[in-house]
């Protein structure tokens, strides 16, 4: 059902007028509406279904040799299989469902975290949660659960990508991890720093720059960062943009600037860190096949733990269709 974009529970009575459907599941008859809401509310309570579902979604992409793009880097061509993790609210606005409250982008709904693996984007881990929820909450367990269930699924080496919002040492010190190890792009939140204090930096450091058009200047560097929570020092790579007039000519009075830093282990040149951060990106693509193509946005119980469940079930759809349709790809 949930491949065809139906994610209702009454989405299920056509079907019980289907001989055919009952006959390819082995049951004896296809359960109404109000039945598979009620199975699912007392399946829900028990955790392990979710665990299990990943478990089994990782190892059908496994069994099936699914290809697995990787990010090739430096003149060695080191491969990367990306594991980017990120969150993406749901609207959920004008209904009483249990965990809908106000997300950060202004609607009231639920705040689902996902990963997805390789440039396919294939979900291997994901967890429902309440839309005001931090999200950063919990979410070094979750970067350690993902890359678990990556490691189900490729031995090549990961390179976890995730935004500002989760620049937190926990997720760092999950990544230098003997038993969870990956290599990294965070983007650092500046909290106190200044883009004007950067800029001082960049310049004083007689960083390499690129001047894309008159009135634009654009510092590409790096620099050793300690950690304190880490008790190491950590690679920061930097972009800095100082624009002096706009493309209309308009002449700043006091010119603009822009930091972007990242947390990284890779050696790379900065400007190739930060083509690779933005190509992150990516996963709001995935995130709409999620929302739209499977039509999970709307979740359908009043419940919270079933909606997690169903979100469950929804990934192992998603990751099938994906699987289908990358065999199915005419070069």
């Amino acid at each position: 059902m949930l491949c065809q974009g139906k994610s209702d529970f009454d989405h299920i009575e056509p079907f019980r007028e289907d001989n055919f459907f009952a006959i390819s599941l082995n049951i004896k008859e296809t359960p109404s509406s109000p039945t598979l809401r009620q199975r699912l509310d007392m399946v829900a309570k028990d955790k392990q279904w979710n665990n299990i579902l990943l478990e089994e979604s990782a190892g059908l992409i496994k069994k099936t040799n699914a290809p697995l793009t990787p990010v090739y880097l430096g003149q060695e061509n080191r491969a990367y299989l990306p594991l980017d993790i990120d969150v993406s609210p749901f609207d959920n606005s004008n209904t009483k469902k249990e965990g809908v409250s106000r997300t950060y982008k202004g609607t009231d709904g639920y705040a689902p975290i996902f990963a997805y693996l390789a440039k396919e984007g294939y979900c291997v881990n994901t967890e429902l949660r309440q839309g005001s929820e931090h999200c950063q909450k919990n979410t070094s367990e979750f970067v350690a659960e993902s890359i678990r269930y990556a490691r189900k699924i490729t031995q090549l080496p990961l390179l976890l990508r995730m935004d500002s919002g989760n620049d937190s040492a926990s997720n760092i010190e999950i990544c230098l991890n003997d038993d969870t190890k990956a290599d990294f792009i965070i983007k650092r939140n500046l909290r106190k720093e200044t883009p004007e204090g950067w800029l001082l930096l960049a310049k004083n450091n007689k960083d390499i720059y690129c001047q894309e058009r008159e009135g634009k200047k654009v510092y590409y560097g790096s620099m050793m960062k300690y950690k304190k929570e880490l008790k190491r020092e950590i690679r920061v790579v930097y972009k800095i943009t100082e624009r002096t007039f706009g493309k209309d000519g308009q002449i700043f009075l006091v010119p603009q600037v822009e930091a972007e830093t990242y947390w990284t282990s890779l050696p790379d040149p900065p400007h190739v860190i930060e083509r690779l951060y933005h190509e992150h990106g990516t996963s709001e693509q995935f995130h709409s096949e999620l929302k739209t193509d499977l039509d999970l946005e709307r979740l359908p119980s009043g419940k919270f733990d079933t909606n997690n469940l169903i979100l469950h079930f929804g990934v192992v759809a998603y990751n099938l269709l994906r699987m289908i349709g990358q065999s199915t790809t005419v070069d």
